[in-house]
């Protein structure tokens, strides 16, 4: 049970870091870009910890509130859940 949590979390992380690179790259073309939407919600459901690397590696939403604290303080209870699944 712990390792499905755990690689979901990997794959879910690693699919918002590459939609915050994509969404970097659409927003210096100005192209039609991911929505805010879509990357809170990937965040919310596992994410995060990709979504705090994605920020800081592409410097992508840093300045939005929602992301600069929300994806810290949803990877920091992701880890917590996680740590909590494996001293079962």
């Amino acid at each position: 049970m712990a390792f499905a949590a755990l690689s979901y979390v990997i794959i879910v992380s690693i699919l918002l870091c590459t939609y915050m690179y994509i969404d970097k790259q659409r927003a210096k073309k100005k192209e039609w870009r991911i929505s805010e939407k879509t990357l809170l919600t990937l965040g919310i459901f596992g994410g995060a910890i990709g979504g705090v690397l994605g920020m800081y590696l592409f410097r992508h939403k840093t300045k939005h509130n929602a992301f600069a604290f929300g994806f810290p303080l949803l990877g920091a209870i992701h880890i917590f859940l996680l740590v909590q699944l494996f001293n079962l």
